[in-house]
């Protein structure tokens, strides 16, 4: 049966509703989904059979993604058994899912958790788009991944998934009188006399979070490759470098080196809503703050085994040196409705890495 919204029905699809719209038709897989590919607010998507390295990256804007390949392909390699994917290259890879969306539903992509803290820049591309991860309500055709890994080289295969999707009807972002009365009846962060009318506001902790005064590691060049299918496979001290605490509780980001720290403010997403990560304001600094932005519902949810989750900060500083500061404001989290509470909540037997979390490295590492 196909799905039918009202025109007072807005949010984020939860996962049963991902699955009717394959059942539907509006998504179209070229294999069924894998068991845990459907997350409580979004869709993992599987990378194809084939890469292109292309010389630079690109919106299609009235054209196919498919005849911009053309023009700009360098060479073409199969991933059926695996193929490195080098830093400082831009590949294009088919997506395994395409869509064919009904016109009241729209959808935005994001690089997955552990994507985004393995520096692996990833964003969807769709025909005929002017911008990247967001697919327009009604949008018929495949999906592409474009794969930049910045830092450590990454080993990757068909069905590989580094980016994911969620999917929306209407607009579902909590006005600030419904983020207020939301935190009010669930403590959306761990100040319960926090201001979150904008926004459950993020700050970095440079005061010790971790064992030994940790704050936070920075990745070391010159790596070996990382098989993005491997799990606990890695020890940490081969590719990062730990940070300790400081008296004056500070760092210096050096130009175009990536750092892992964590976030000053524990937060939860309850079962009904689904939150996001955004830049906080780019005129404050020179640095990008994250890659990765889903928080699923249930995430930090004491309810799911959360009790409060702090969000790990995937840092890049451009240009010059920049000083971050203890409890800097560097992002915010958004929060939406969810149509319908998920089956499943993150942290409840569906694989989720980083519930809980402190400052934690992606699940490639040794813990």
């Amino acid at each position: 049966m196909a799905l039918s919204f009202g025109q007072n029905d807005k949010g984020i699809l939860p996962d049963r509703m991902i699955f009717a719209l394959a059942a539907d038709g509006a998504i179209a897989p070229k294999r069924p989904f894998a068991q845990d590919q459907v997350q409580p607010a979004s869709l993992d998507l599987r990378l194809g059979s084939i890469a292109y390295r292309v010389r630079a990256s690109f919106l299609p804007g009235r054209t196919t993604v498919a005849q911009r390949i053309a023009d700009l392909k360098l060479h073409e390699f199969s991933l059926a058994d695996g193929a490195v994917l080098e830093t400082g290259c831009v590949y294009i890879v088919p997506l395994q899912e395409s869509l064919a969306l009904p016109a009241d539903i729209a959808a935005a992509a994001n690089p997955k958790s552990s994507t985004g803290r393995l520096d692996v820049f990833t964003r969807v591309i769709a025909d005929e788009t002017r911008g990247f991860d967001r697919i327009e309500a009604g949008y018929r055709g495949p999906l592409y991944a474009e794969i930049s890994p910045r830092t450590f080289p990454v080993l990757v295969r068909e069905g590989s998934r580094l980016s994911q999707i969620r999917f929306r009807h209407g607009h579902a972002q909590l006005s600030a009188d419904e983020l207020r009365d939301l935190h009010a009846r669930e403590r959306l962060v761990d100040d319960p006399k926090a201001d979150v009318s904008e926004g459950v506001l993020f700050s970095v902790d440079l005061s010790g979070l971790g064992p030994g005064g940790l704050v936070g590691y920075r990745a070391k060049r010159h790596t070996g490759l990382i098989d993005v299918e491997r799990r606990d496979g890695y020890g940490v001290l081969d590719f990062w470098e730990p940070i300790q605490a400081r008296p004056e509780k500070s760092l210096i980001l050096d130009p175009n080196e990536f750092y892992i720290l964590a976030s000053k403010e524990a937060v939860q997403v309850p079962p009904g809503y689904a939150a996001e990560m955004v830049p906080f304001d780019p005129l404050v600094g020179e640095f990008r703050v994250h890659y990765a932005g889903f928080f699923d519902p249930g995430f930090g949810y004491a309810g799911a085994g959360g009790k409060g989750s702090r969000a790990v900060l995937e840092v890049r500083s451009r240009e010059v040196p920049f000083i971050l500061e203890h409890g800097q404001i560097v992002g915010r989290l958004v929060y939406e409705k969810m149509l319908a509470k998920p089956d499943k909540l993150y942290g409840q037997g569906i694989g989720s890495n980083y519930q809980a979390q402190s400052l934690k490295l992606s699940k490639h590492f040794k813990s």
